[in-house]
């Protein structure tokens, strides 16, 4: 073959591979944008963020040593609701060098000193100040930094479990529930989607009250984070992200959460452990006038417990990271 034939066919070559890599290029953009637009049809409307709300700045400190924690604030706001507090209030932890998840639930009754207000319930924070006084309070009162945060808009979480597991999340019941969640869960190990799960992880009237609504939710956010990462949900990102957004206000930047979603994807950790603030045997139930039921905690008891358990090195009793 000439030089001039083997040049030709060189340059033909290179041509058919850029127009083959445009093809993909374009073809995923286009995928990408039907995902996302399927995605979002699925969302109603969310978290009004153009409601003309503001919140102090967030003053996070940077995260180091690659652990991030995120501030996870479950509203039971409706809309023009001045008065909302959060429902439920969570720390996300994430180490980029193991790429384990923790997650810790706090009562929302623990009785804590807010920063310019005095004592109140935790969840007050929140509608006295939004997301930087709760991250202040938690600063504060247990001298730990929350580098981001959440808000997740309850009234889109069955849709976001429908997209994130459609065949969804399996559970056991240990006995019936149905006041204040507008439907009936009876007893034993089921498969709930969307509604039913949500109906699932709000219910607070059993036994255990507050306390098996922080372990339900707990034990859904596990689940929920095994299909997140598994390949279905990576194919279906797009869509993912479309049905979330609507429902979700954060200042995680594209590039954090990238980081962590490709950690978890390519880690090897798995599970996610739990912790519950207070630990056992660190707190009473108290009344307080003008504030009313609270939970006052031992607090150099719960705050080395915290630091501890998202400490890496950390190894903390079975009884205190997740009890029964």
């Amino acid at each position: 073959m000439k030089r001039s034939e083997r040049k030709k066919l060189k340059r033909k070559g290179l041509r058919n591979f850029f127009l083959g890599l445009t093809t993909i290029i374009v073809l995923g953009i286009i995928y990408w944008v039907y995902q996302f637009n399927s995605g979002q049809s699925l969302a109603g409307e969310g978290l009004n963020k153009e409601d003309g709300t503001e919140f102090d700045p967030f003053e996070a400190e940077d995260p180091q040593f690659g652990e991030i924690n995120v501030l996870l604030l479950g509203s039971d706001a409706r809309a023009n609701d001045a008065d909302a507090r959060s429902d439920s209030l969570m720390i996300a932890h994430y180490n980029q060098t193991t790429n384990e998840v923790k997650l810790v639930s706090i009562m929302r009754d623990t009785y804590v000193e807010i920063p310019e207000y005095g004592y109140q319930k935790i969840n007050t924070a929140f509608a006295l100040g939004g997301p930087e006084l709760v991250r202040k309070t938690i600063k504060h009162n247990f001298d730990v930094d929350v580098h981001y945060y959440a808000m997740v808009d309850f009234t889109g979480f069955p849709k976001i479990i429908d997209v994130v597991a459609p065949d969804g999340i399996e559970v056991d019941i240990k006995s019936t529930m149905s006041h204040g969640i507008g439907m009936t869960l009876k007893p034993g190990k089921q498969v709930l989607h969307g509604d039913q799960l949500l109906g699932y992880v709000r219910y607070r009237n059993d036994i255990k009250s507050d306390y098996g609504r922080v372990e339900r939710q707990q034990e859904v956010l596990s689940k929920v984070k095994e299909q997140a990462v598994s390949v279905h949900s990576l194919l279906n990102l797009p869509k993912i992200l479309g049905v979330v957004n609507p429902y979700i206000d954060t200042n995680v930047d594209n590039r954090t959460i990238l980081t962590i979603g490709k950690g978890l994807l390519t880690g090897k950790a798995q599970g996610m452990d739990t912790m519950r603030i207070p630990v056992e045997n660190s707190f009473e139930e108290k009344r307080v006038n003008r504030v009313g039921e609270v939970l006052s905690i031992d607090f150099e008891k719960n705050k080395q417990a915290l630091q501890d358990f998202l400490s890496a090195q950390a190894e903390v009793s079975d009884s205190e990271v997740n009890p029964e």
